[in-house]
């Protein structure tokens, strides 16, 4: 095959390519807003359908916009935040007890083989008073741990700007959602061929069933651990189960609040309710991850449970949260389009006419 290179063609490849350089830094923001707009298609439909043609269109945009934000942002903030409250105040028990010196847990000798070595490693490093701060203190090089905050803080920095720029993206989407759908699916067509319509909907559908997987994981965990919790005798079990639960949205999160957990139940001297609630919640946590998680998203696409447990830890890794959706929606596009060239001429869709007796056909299918 011979590539001819001409000057408008050649000029029009530099733009792209400059363009996307440009946007490169905004792409998790633009994945983020795509995603939730994908995801929330059906119900922001509905919402027009509910107010229109009473209230403009710009303002339905712009109140749903709103509605989605909240949905999304503030269960994680709210766990967020429960999370921190209560390690701010685990660290503040854990300050003063070192003042008076901390002593071994009662359980800490009957630990099988170790137990004896352990406990008498404890008297001599954390019993006396004052013993954990000097050991933070020869341990912990101060230059490092104010760089580290330093970069959380710009990592906090950075994420905020993309959830506003998301945010405005996604109002955008919502306002001009149909028009970009229409133009997307021309390109596609001009590019792909008419085959591309039928891609589109399976990377949708694939989307939305990796975006419902996430709050079904959510409540699996967060239902799941709350009995555990009251099983093993936890202190206010319903707001712990809470805050495991919204955490468990973003994969591997969730364990910090169960270690949170144990550590406070440890502090407090419930030892055995601090080994339960660190098993249970793991093992909760885990199921939830990795086979909750991939057999809610399989329904929408079509894979098998290995491929979209790796998608979704490949996209996780890659993307972020958003690549959570991501993932198993691109491998299941991959699929598609393996399954279209493998397909022999025999097993071919038939083709869609579209000669002008056929109009009402082609007018869908523009749609």
């Amino acid at each position: 095959m011979v590539v001819r290179l001409t000057m408008p063609g050649m000029l029009g490849a530099l733009v792209l390519v400059l363009a996307a350089w440009m946007l490169h830094s905004f792409l998790p923001a633009l994945l983020v807003a795509c995603v939730t707009a994908v995801a929330s298609w059906p119900l922001y439909r509905r919402f027009v359908a509910l107010l229109r043609p009473r209230v403009s269109r710009g303002a339905i945009s712009l109140a749903f916009t709103f509605m989605a934000s909240a949905l999304v942002l503030a269960p994680l903030i709210f766990g967020c935040w429960a999370l921190l409250a209560k390690a701010s105040a685990l660290l503040l028990d854990i300050a003063a007890a070192d003042k008076t010196g901390i002593g071994a847990p009662l359980w800490l000798e009957s630990v099988p083989l170790a137990g004896a070595w352990l406990a008498e490693r404890w008297a001599s490093e954390l019993a006396h008073p004052g013993a954990l701060w000097a050991w933070v203190q020869q341990r912990v090089d101060a230059p490092a741990l104010l760089g580290g905050i330093q970069g959380l803080g710009e990592f906090m920095g950075r994420q905020l700007v993309i959830i506003g720029l998301a945010i405005l993206v996604l109002f955008f989407l919502y306002q001009e959602g149909e028009l970009l759908a229409r133009e997307l699916k021309r390109a596609l067509r001009h590019f792909v061929g008419e085959r591309a319509e039928a891609y589109v909907e399976v990377a949708t559908q694939a989307v939305r069933a990796s975006a419902n997987s996430m709050l079904i994981v959510a409540l699996f965990d967060g239902v799941a651990v709350g009995i555990a919790y009251a099983i093993a005798g936890v202190p206010q079990p319903v707001t712990w189960a809470a805050i495991t639960g919204l955490l468990a949205l973003v994969p591997f999160v969730g364990y910090g609040a169960v270690a949170a957990l144990a550590l406070e139940l440890a502090m407090a001297g419930a030892s055995s309710a601090a080994l339960l609630s660190l098993a249970f919640g793991s093992v909760i946590l885990f199921f939830g991850d990795k086979v909750v998680r991939p057999l809610a998203a399989r329904k929408g696409t079509h894979l098998g449970f290995v491929w979209v447990l790796m998608g979704c830890l490949g996209g996780f890794q890659a993307l972020g949260l958003v690549g959570v959706v991501i993932g198993p929606a691109a491998l299941t596009l991959a699929r598609e389009l393996w399954a279209e060239r493998m397909r022999t001429p025999e097993e071919a869709p038939a083709p869609v006419d579209l000669s002008p007796k056929d109009a009402p056909a082609r007018r869908a299918l523009v749609r």
